[in-house]
């Protein structure tokens, strides 16, 4: 306990680093508490290193919670912004492009029933389709299959 007495400011600025690696790799900067705690300590075991807060235990935890709260007012609005960017990208897998028949009519606004690879899809069009037709798959979401006929893809 003497040794982290003695080197107060080292430890704060270790603790520090460690809350931080923890937000980023562990969580994946899910949550900023443990990133807004992280740099008040580096902040406060630097400014105690130049000297500048006396390298006291209730000055280090008084100073970590000042310094937190005024890191966390300054940039959580920043940050909200920054986590809340979705980019909505198309994903291609295996089954863009499989081909099939259709065994019965598809009329736009309305699904059939296809099972493939183990799952029953429904499988929709933009446009009227017989029985018959061959169609290739164009888009899919959860549970639901985009075809078009295959000469016009």
């Amino acid at each position: 306990m003497e040794y982290i007495y003695s080197h107060l400011p080292q430890v704060l600025v270790t603790i520090g680093i460690i809350l931080l690696a923890i937000e980023v790799l562990v969580l994946g900067f899910s949550t900023f508490v443990l990133f807004f705690i992280g740099i008040g300590t580096i902040v406060t075991g630097a400014l105690m290193a130049m000297s500048i807060i006396p390298d006291t235990v209730p000055n280090s935890l008084l100073w970590s919670a000042i310094i937190s709260t005024i890191v966390a007012l300054l940039s959580w609005k920043p940050m909200k912004q920054m986590q809340n960017k979705v980019g909505s990208k198309t994903v291609n897998n295996d089954i863009i492009g499989h081909r099939f028949a259709l065994t019965q009519p598809l009329i736009p606004g309305q699904t059939i029933t296809y099972h493939y690879s183990g799952i029953n899809w429904q499988v929709k069009a933009k446009q009227p389709l017989p029985t018959g037709s061959e169609v290739k798959i164009i888009a899919m979401e959860v549970g639901l299959l985009t075809v078009a006929p295959v000469e016009e893809v």
